[in-house]
């Protein structure tokens, strides 16, 4: 006996009964539920965290420009990435490995400088290859259009001189114009997450209290959460600290120095979903900011080291800035000796806060 097989089927899966089969018994060939696979393109984007987020808006894109696409993307977190919009998903491990080394694309974008990303972009077929290649054991540009983002990350004065933002840079990578095309993105709601906040009606804050161990420079000062926490509440509002485990000890310390809520450090899916609760959110450059926006919260955004033209709040919030300004462009030991994020005050941030976010 033989049977027909449409391999170009977005559902085929040969390893596993497809969707439709499963669910209405369908075969192949006279299957109603039969969608061709048109372009089939490849992101890679591994980490960190954050910009793996911020680099979603382009599947938004590429569904525009071809919208029978199949997009597969690689990534280091599968967690982060929405199953909706993305076809399929690949943890970057052997056999992810292994299987894109004998896969072909008609698209492959690859926006890492790591080598071993770079290095899978120059072995996968794809008729078309954007962002970073590996040749003659480095990382260049794999087409004209990367260079710009390419030298951005070459060359400080490069970077500071650069008034793109990322998802600007990126879609310039792929030949087109950003519009404003927005994260894609899951909260998590239908996990069935409980939360007892007891705002008591009031507007949640959310104050995320860490940025990481690379750059340090960025932290606030304990004391600046403390007198930020007691300012919020006399305005009206209902703080809660934000962090993961990193955090978890110094926000113990905060939250019973400030009175501020706390409920502890969760998994990414949770911490996710706790912050969609909160209405607006105080934040350094980290993984959390990436996920405000991305949950289309309000955003007070605290920079120092970073060029401040490379994020973009879609609107929905202000980046303040240490008043003197910084000199310590993407480095993560201060050149004066004193982190200039002691001199961004609490009233600074709570003004942003009022103007984003008043209370009655």
């Amino acid at each position: 006996m033989s049977f027909y097989i449409r391999t170009d089927c977005r559902y085929y899966r040969g390893d596993l009964p497809c969707a439709p089969h499963k669910e209405h018994g369908y075969h192949c060939k006279d299957c109603p539920s039969y969608d061709r696979v048109g372009k089939r393109i490849l992101v890679i984007k591994l980490g960190a965290i954050g910009d793996v987020i911020r680099t979603t808006p382009l599947v938004r894109r590429f569904r525009e420009e071809y919208p029978d696409c199949y997009i597969t993307w690689l990534t280091l977190t599968p967690a982060i990435l929405p199953k909706k919009g993305i076809d399929e998903i690949v943890p970057f491990n052997l056999a992810g490995i292994t299987w894109l080394q004998e896969a072909s694309f008609d698209i492959a974008v690859n926006l890492d400088k790591e080598k071993e990303a770079g290095a899978l972009l120059a072995g996968i077929s794809a008729e078309l290859k954007f962002g970073y290649i590996l040749k003659n054991n480095v990382i260049q540009p794999a087409n004209p259009m990367a260079f710009h983002k390419f030298n951005t990350g070459m060359f400080d004065d490069v970077s500071k001189a650069n008034t793109l933002s990322y998802c600007e840079e990126i879609f310039n990578i792929c030949g087109w114009k950003y519009k404003g095309e927005e994260y894609l993105f899951d909260d998590h709601s239908d996990k069935g997450f409980k939360w007892k906040i007891g705002n008591r009606g009031k507007k949640i804050v959310g104050l995320n209290t860490g940025c990481g161990g690379r750059w340090t420079t960025r932290l606030w000062p304990n004391g600046h959460w403390i007198n930020m926490v007691k300012k919020l509440k006399q305005a009206g509002y209902f703080p809660v600290l934000l962090g993961g485990e990193a955090e978890h000890k110094n926000n113990q310390v905060l939250a019973k120095k400030s009175g501020a809520a706390y409920y502890g450090h969760f998994s990414l899916e949770q911490f996710i979903n706790l912050v969609a609760q909160c209405d607006l959110v105080i934040t350094q450059v980290t993984m959390a900011m990436h996920i405000s926006i991305a949950l289309k919260k309000k955003v007070v955004l605290m920079n120092n080291i970073f060029n401040k033209h490379e994020f973009d709040l879609f609107g929905r919030g202000s980046i303040v800035e240490p008043p003197d300004g910084c000199e310590c462009f993407y480095k993560g030991s201060c050149v004066r000796g004193a982190s200039c994020m002691k001199d961004l005050r609490p009233d600074d941030v709570l003004k942003e806060v009022r103007k984003h976010l008043p209370v009655r």
